[in-house]
């Protein structure tokens, strides 16, 4: 798989904050902000691993976030970072059974956030859409959209925007990259209180 720039910048921030989470969590296991960074740095390093090793990569970030909400069960960015984490679990199992099970998680980890920060326009959106995932799933396993690696949808995140009536293999990549870039917020965040300057406002 090839990275532009771009993504090899982005690879190596997460990579630093996954490192820098993984050694403060030795010095204090307790830290749940430290572990909603961790989980949040291992989901967005998760999108440039095939989809094997990206499986266990977003594995690995919801016992991180599970961890954290164990310590502040109504720590709403947590959350809302497990809801997407089990979005991607989701999206990334080609049974829609399965993949149910996991949306429905994510929805009751969304429905947390939004009680607990209702004025977050981005909890509220991120509930809409899991609503419409299932359907999303089912299109997009029908076009053997999963077996391609979670990279190649980082680009769409910039199309969130467009028309409600585009063609639903436009959707899917559309929904697919604001989970992406959704997943990303949080992992800025982080940074940005790490010392670690957040991408310039768009």
């Amino acid at each position: 798989m090839e990275f532009s720039q771009d993504d090899l910048d982005r690879l190596l921030l997460f990579e630093h904050t996954r490192q820098t989470a993984e050694a403060n969590h030795t010095k204090n296991p307790l830290d749940a902000d430290n572990l909603t960074k961790w989980g949040g740095a291992l989901l967005e390093l998760s999108q440039f691993q095939n989809v094997s090793d990206s499986k266990l990569m977003i594995s690995d970030a919801v016992s991180k976030l599970e961890e954290a909400l164990v310590i502040n069960p109504v720590k709403h960015d947590a959350l809302w970072c497990l809801g997407n984490a089990y979005t991607s679990q989701a999206f990334l199992t080609p049974d829609p059974d399965e993949a149910k099970g996991s949306f429905d998680k994510a929805h009751d980890c969304y429905q947390k956030a939004v009680d607990e920060d209702p004025a977050n326009e981005l909890y509220r959106k991120s509930l809409e859409v899991t609503a419409k995932a299932p359907e999303l799933h089912m299109e997009i396993h029908k076009q053997g959209f999963g077996q391609q690696t979670m990279g190649g949808a980082s680009s769409a995140a910039s199309n969130e925007k467009s028309s409600k009536k585009q063609k639903s293999s436009d959707l899917k990549y559309d929904i697919f990259g604001w989970i992406i870039l959704a997943v990303g917020i949080v992992a800025w965040v982080g940074m940005a209180k790490s010392h670690i300057p957040p991408p310039p406002p768009r």
